[in-house]
């Protein structure tokens, strides 16, 4: 029986594939004249099918949701970057590109289920009514936001919205025992590119920028001139896990270190015709020293930039390999308020490198590559790097540097592992420094709030043993004290403790004075601007470049 089945089934269902392909074509033939008008080939080839299933699909079906899924799926065969924006995201893509959007004006977090109040924006809408660091947000018209399991997109969602539109918020403070009301009329929000500026010694300034938008340039400007007038001759420009951005702001940056006629980088594509971009003899800071950044996730803009640097022999680039995106895209805007992210040129600095790492294998792998480098040792070990000599460039001293996949550093600097331990390992799973920090600096405001400065916390902090209060407060969270790892992890714990109360008081000028005592890659930068490699012989670096890519 089974046999005869096997036999027969495969029959049955050739059979019933034909009939259903013959009645089909009969009903074409007598009920569908439409289809006769359909090109099936040639180059609408997808319009036509759409119009068949439109015209003659056995269901109903909305053809515009089937286009919204098929477009990802045909730009997936292209390059990694070439994506479809919905007209749902676009709104949020401007807000990154144009540097603000409509909203209260608050930092959160939410912690233990609970959306709480980091940083209120002086001047913001939350500020004008007196909405306070430390108030619990448990109420958005309404909608219950506290113990409900929320997440920061629905937070933002209920946030944000159109300027001069107004939400109500219902808040809980320390000291009154019943929720309190305030209407916020929703106003322009800035998206800050620059984290921080600060003098880190008597002339050494350090600038982080997290990414490049449309108004990153006049805050770096505001930032170097900030600096300038503190007494700093050297910059240390952070990148590290800035994924880049505007082409115009970064091209605006490096135009102020330059030389006119420089060459800052060019493009090229099989439809567009190479394009040079040279400095325009700006060079506001030309006679400051400058230190570049960089790690694995600096990408696009963040390589142009430390890439015209180095290969000008502007800069010291300091840290791990960047991640590689060297392919340039253009918006076009779709007439349903979508847009099309369509990848039209390749960049090359000015050595003639293209950093683009390969994705011949598929957008899966190329994504992926950042986990090999952790599996193949390179965030460790320099010399894990092998790059072919016909990758070999040179900059304008005749330095070498690498192309293939990313901006290599003059000055590798391996990722910190120092301070792990189970302890610290369990405790960092759990969120409890953050939490911790939180409610430290919330209980402990009044006491803290003279402090002005990230230094200034540091030593406070220091005197009120922070470290045992933590100690105490992860063993009532379930994770036991564990001197081994409190050895091992003890100083990289307080550290990030005392940072994150200070971040919570006065934001990052607060958090970055007291971090940089455990950031390898910035302390390794302090010392190599302090021996004045740059001013008196950047050739130098040769050596130490070499070593790194090979």
């Amino acid at each position: 029986m089974n046999k005869k089945a096997n036999i027969i089934i495969p029959i049955l269902i050739a059979i019933s594939v034909a009939s259903g392909i013959l009645i089909g074509n009969l009903l074409n033939r007598n009920s569908q004249p439409g289809f006769a008008g359909i090109n099936i080939g040639g180059p609408n080839k997808i319009s036509n099918i759409l119009s068949y299933i439109d015209q003659g699909y056995v269901d109903s079906i909305n053809t515009s949701d089937l286009v919204e899924k098929t477009i990802p799926e045909i730009l997936k065969n292209l390059d990694p970057h070439t994506t479809y924006i919905p007209p749902k995201d676009m709104k949020e893509v401007q807000e990154e590109m144009t540097g603000k959007f409509s909203g209260i004006g608050v930092q959160f977090s939410i912690m233990e289920d609970t959306v709480r109040v980091i940083e209120v924006i002086s001047g913001g809408p939350s500020s004008k009514v007196g909405l306070l660091p430390g108030d619990r947000i448990v109420r958005v018209n309404d909608s219950i936001i506290a113990g409900v399991n929320v997440v920061n997109r629905t937070v933002l969602t209920l946030l944000r919205g159109d300027k001069n539109t107004k939400v109500e918020v219902g808040i809980i403070r320390k000291g009154y025992a019943d929720e309190l009301d305030f209407e916020i009329t929703r106003g322009d929000i800035p998206i800050n590119s620059v984290d921080v500026s600060y003098m880190i010694d008597e002339e050494t300034g350090f600038i982080k920028i997290s990414r490049f938008a449309n108004k990153t340039y006049k805050e770096f400007m505001d930032g170097m001139k900030k600096i300038s007038r503190q007494g700093a001759k050297k910059v240390i420009i952070d990148l590290r896990q800035n994924p880049g951005g505007s082409l115009v702001a970064v091209l605006q940056m490096v135009d102020e270190f330059l030389e006119k006629n420089e060459l800052i980088l060019y493009t090229e594509g099989e439809n567009q015709p190479r394009k040079t971009y040279n400095a325009s003899g700006s060079n506001t800071w030309k006679d400051f020293q400058v230190y570049v950044l960089i790690d694995e996730f600096s990408a696009s803009a963040s390589e142009i930039f430390a890439g015209a640097m180095q290969d000008n022999d502007r800069a010291i680039i300091i840290g791990r390999r960047s991640f590689g995106k060297g392919l340039v895209q253009e918006q076009i805007p779709l007439q349903d308020g979508s847009a099309l992210r369509l990848t039209v040129a390749r960049f090359y600095t000015p050595s003639g490198r293209c950093i683009q790492s390969p994705y011949e294998n598929g957008n899966e792998e190329y994504y992926n590559q950042i986990y090999e480098r952790f599996h193949s040792m390179e965030q460790l070990v320099s010399d894990s790097i092998h790059f072919a000599d016909s990758l070999k460039y040179t900059t304008k001293s005749g330095r070498i540097v690498y192309g293939g996949g990313g901006v290599m550093p003059d000055f590798f600097v391996p990722m910190d592992t120092a301070g792990n331990s189970d302890y610290y390992n369990k405790i960092y799973r759990k969120g409890l420094v953050y939490s911790f920090a939180y409610s430290y600096a919330d209980e402990n405001r009044d006491r803290l709030a003279p402090f002005t400065r990230g230094e200034e916390f540091d030593s406070y902090l220091d005197k009120q043993k922070v470290l045992d209060d933590f100690v105490k407060y992860a063993e009532e969270k379930g994770i036991s004290k564990d001197n081994e790892g409190l050895k091992s992890s003890g100083l990289l714990i307080n550290t990030q403790l005392k940072a994150y109360i200070a971040r919570n008081i006065i934001g990052e000028e607060g958090f970055y004075p007291i971090i940089k005592k455990i950031d390898k890659t910035l302390l390794k930068a302090i010392e190599i601007s302090r021996q004045n490699l740059l001013a008196e012989n950047i050739n130098n670096t040769t050596s130490v470049s070499e070593e790194s890519a090979e």
